[in-house]
């Protein structure tokens, strides 16, 4: 009888490695941003005389600018209004925007497990820190400038098991990562439309986030939605 093939050694674990990284979106899921997003675009309107509807604008948060843009500016203002909003932004919209409840708690929970919490977000990279920075959310990492699939650059490069968002987009970006996609409702999309997109697991809020994570860690899979 040919005896079996001895089982290959597997690598030593590293110690210093975080249990688990979990990714968070930004607006809609830490942070309410609508008020600032809002008084930004009526700064915006008031300094270039060209209407933006910021009460519709703030309705569909989640892409980039730019695609915001395009519905009130021809397209080759867009990369100039774009850079305009940017530079606009911390003064109108960091001190009205709030964090969402849970929000610091679920970043906290992560923490506290021995993982590592990181942001991924459309924002800009330095106004999502300032929002961050005046709100007391402490992320191990933020990465700015990704959208939908693209949020899965930073995901696989930080080896992120879960992504948190509350968009249509933030899900597909999750999949393409090979990351659990947790979604809140707290954004543009309903329950209903998210758990239809594929969403692993559908929370109310972030409230529901610390216990959900617990019993994930603890090799419970909660069912789809």
């Amino acid at each position: 009888m040919t005896p079996a093939p001895a089982p290959v050694p597997s690598a030593p674990a590293d110690p210093d490695a975080p249990v688990i990284t979990v990714g968070f979106d930004l607006d809609m899921t830490l942070i309410d941003s609508r008020p600032g997003i809002h008084a930004a675009f009526r700064a915006l309107t008031e300094e270039t005389g060209v209407w933006v509807d910021a009460d519709l604008a703030v309705s569909r948060l989640g892409p980039p600018l730019e695609q915001e843009l395009a519905h009130w500016f021809p397209g080759d203002q867009i990369q100039a209004m774009g850079d305009r909003y940017r530079a606009l932004y911390p003064a109108y919209a960091i001190e009205p925007s709030t964090a969402l409840p849970g929000a610091r708690e679920a970043v906290a929970a992560v923490r506290a497990a021995g993982g590592r919490a990181i942001v991924v977000t459309a924002k800009y990279e330095p106004n999502a820190r300032l929002h961050l920075d005046h709100l007391g959310i402490a992320p191990d990492a933020v990465v700015g400038g990704l959208w939908a699939e693209g949020k899965a650059e930073a995901l696989r490069a930080y080896g992120a098991g879960v992504y948190v968002g509350d968009h249509l987009g933030d899900i597909r970006g999750a999949h393409t990562a090979g990351a659990r996609s947790v979604v809140v409702p707290t954004g543009p999309c309903t329950a209903a439309e998210l758990r239809e997109a594929g969403a692993d697991t559908v929370l109310a809020d972030l409230t529901e986030f610390p216990g959900w994570l617990r019993a994930h860690l603890a090799g419970e899979r909660p069912a789809r939605g």
